[in-house]
């Protein structure tokens, strides 16, 4: 009988492996698809990050008349070249003529680009941009020339290229009427990379398939041997427990609101009028430097809502239900996982007036704006691993609740949710690098507020801080569940 037993549970597992793997291979398949399309041109490009950067200006070159010349040796470090910048001084008089803006290869001598720019039309401090109609490949390191002339400018209504007489190029020569000169241009150089993982997505895509179907299959084998799968185990739990999951996250969304005359309204209301207030207290402060503030703000407000409140709530999800816990037997990470889920739905309601926010103020919502749903997911997947540690501390020390307040009060401030994150000094910037939910939060205002996809690695990057907390937070939870009966 006990065999017998056996046998149908191992069968049972066997066949929820089948389904999950059914599911899980026709959503990587739709997700890695779906993600193709929406990722578009950034899978592949990337904005080049040897970019040349114009030279703060501090003195002319000469003044540009028809037999004069300025010309700038340099090499760059970009793959695909777009455009070239080029600043000017004008003496702040009228003037007139023309003046021409080369590029030249001087491995073969050939022109690259070359463009007639009227000079009564450049003011002071302008720029002109030489311009590609198609990126130029093949010019990585490649010694080049700019070249810039007048065929018929006069003295005395000539304007003239200006120079950083401090600055130097590692491998570059500025000469002036063909004689050389210390200093450098005033000129920048921009262009686009190719992302090594977008060229190979497919490939990358195959490999995730394979990884997806040994993971399956370790799981089967184990169960064949005997052997417990705590994925299955977790599977087989919410589908046990799912009329109670959805009682759980009903009560707490319930009991959020209630004797409140709004009640779920408030979920729509808080994020609006927070940004509200915020808007007018520091608009006058960072408005200026950041496009669609309102937009912005209103991001950040709702996405670290979201993580304090989900975390919040599921740090008391323990405790809260001591009574439920030492009379029903239910797995206890359902009781974190509930409060979270609960979150999820003011979460969801808290989106309504971001969109509408965004439009009234003008954002362009793009294919990408769809992509910042990954984000928000790993925002929750973080938020959960959070919870599951903080639900576990607080069974044994309830001076986590306090901490836990001042922890996250410090973590909103050193999060760029109302200020741009430039007005940090360098000396600070590690903190960024090393908070989970800057990375989340500026890449979901990359794809809705900028229309842009990040590269393929940086997914890959808040995808494994996503887990990795859920994973710490499940490892801390499990291994001192079985002690909680005692503290509570």
């Amino acid at each position: 009988m006990i065999s017998l037993q056996k046998n149908s549970k191992v069968t049972e597992s066997l066949q929820i492996v089948q389904r999950l793997a059914a599911i899980l291979f026709l959503g990587y398949a739709a997700l890695i698809v779906l993600f193709y399309f929406l990722a578009g041109e950034q899978l592949h490009l990337r904005e080049s990050r040897g970019n040349m950067e114009l030279p703060a200006a501090d003195s002319g070159t000469v003044e540009l008349v028809f037999d004069s010349a300025v010309e700038q040796i340099f090499t760059m470090e970009i793959q695909r070249l777009e455009q070239i910048d080029v600043q000017w001084g004008t003496y702040y008089r009228p003037n007139a003529g023309t003046v021409l803006l080369e590029l030249v290869d001087l491995r073969s001598g050939n022109e690259l680009l070359s463009a007639a720019f009227d000079a009564a039309a450049i003011t002071e401090g302008g720029l002109t941009t030489l311009t590609a109609e198609k990126p130029i490949e093949g010019l990585h390191k490649v010694p080049l020339l700019l070249r810039i002339t007048s065929p018929d400018c006069q003295p005395g209504s000539a304007v003239s290229p200006l120079m950083n007489t401090q600055g130097e190029l590692e491998g570059g020569a500025l000469m002036l009427n063909g004689e050389p000169s210390t200093g450098v241009l005033c000129f920048a150089v921009r262009g686009t990379d190719y992302i090594w993982t977008g060229l190979h997505y497919w490939e990358f895509a195959a490999a995730g398939a394979f990884l997806l179907l040994a993971g399956l299959g370790i799981v089967s084998l184990r169960l064949r041997q005997g052997k417990r799968s705590y994925v299955v185990n977790a599977v087989i739990a919410v589908q046990k427990y799912r009329f109670l999951i959805r009682q759980l996250i009903s009560r707490d969304f319930k009991t959020k609101y209630k004797r409140s005359v709004l009640g779920m309204f408030w979920s729509f209301l808080n994020p609006l009028l927070t940004m509200i207030v915020q808007y007018f207290v520091f608009s006058t402060i960072f408005k200026t430097g950041i496009p669609n503030y309102p937009a912005y703000l209103l991001i950040g407000i709702v996405t670290f809502n979201f993580f304090t409140e989900a975390s919040g709530m599921a740090l008391s999800s323990i405790v809260g239900n001591a009574g439920l816990i030492t009379k029903v037997y239910m797995p206890k990470y359902i009781y974190p996982l509930t409060r979270v889920m609960s979150s999820v739905v003011n979460l969801g309601i808290s989106l309504i007036p971001l969109v509408i926010v965004s439009l009234v103020t003008g954002v362009q919502f793009k294919k990408s704006a769809v992509l910042s749903l990954f984000f928000l997911c790993c925002v929750i997947i973080f938020s959960l691993g959070v919870g599951l540690l903080l639900s576990a501390a607080m069974v044994f020390f309830r001076d986590t609740q306090f901490l836990w307040g001042v922890l996250s009060m410090i973590w909103m401030y050193i999060t760029p949710i109302f200020y741009p994150e430039s007005i940090l000094s360098e000396n600070f910037r590690f903190i960024l690098r090393v908070n989970p939910l800057y990375h989340f939060l500026k890449n979901t205002r990359l794809c809705i507020l900028d229309g842009i996809s990040p590269e393929p690695a940086v997914y890959v990057q808040c995808a494994l801080m996503a887990l990795g907390a859920l994973v710490v937070g499940a490892l801390v939870f499990r291994k001192s569940q079985d002690r909680f009966v005692l503290y509570l």
